[in-house]
């Protein structure tokens, strides 16, 4: 049995899920999100609780099982507090601001680069600090990775974009005589 498919899903109060056939519907404070209903497993409600269970011991069906769960249990922390990853940027002369709701940055090119969000994500500015946040994990992740590979770190100085709680392994430089 799945480690992570086999613990039940607690249901905030204010959260709705919906379970059809193809689809599974959660409803919260923040939103909505859909999540597809994967073939080999079922999903049913029980006492203000979301149990998965997988129809049978096949390959296909033990992977699903973990997968169906933590897809339902990530769109329930969406709806009801969201997610949130924070990059830093670091070197001399790089600058970050937002030019309406897009992201502009200078670092270090011949010219400004722009990021526009994707739809349903938010991008804010503090000084030398991005944060992405959105209610969908996989977006707000996506682009926090999109965000990074625009400058990623180096390992001399350190300078580029980094994750907030991300540590970056330095090299030593060019030894003198």
């Amino acid at each position: 049995m799945s480690r992570i498919g086999k613990l039940p899903i607690d249901i905030p109060s204010g959260v709705t899920i919906t379970v059809d056939s193809d689809v599974i519907t959660v409803k919260g404070p923040k939103g909505e999100l859909t999540v597809p209903h994967l073939s080999h497993v079922t999903v049913k409600e029980d006492e203000g609780k979301i149990v998965v269970t997988r129809e049978s011991d096949e390959k296909v069906s033990k992977s699903e099982h973990g997968l169906q769960r933590a897809l339902i249990n990530n769109a329930v922390v969406g709806v009801t507090s969201g997610f949130e990853k924070k990059l830093e940027v670091n070197g001399v002369g790089f600058r970050v601001g937002m030019s309406g709701a897009d992201l502009e940055m200078s670092l270090g090119f011949s010219h400004p680069v722009k990021y526009k969000a994707p739809e349903g994500v938010q991008i804010s500015t503090n000084k030398m600090e991005i944060t992405v946040s959105g209610i969908d994990k996989q977006a707000v992740g996506q682009t926090a990775a999109e965000i990074r590979s625009l400058k990623k770190p180096e390992p001399y100085k350190g300078k580029g974009i980094k994750y907030a709680d991300e540590h970056i392994l330095r090299k030593a430089g060019k030894a003198g005589k």
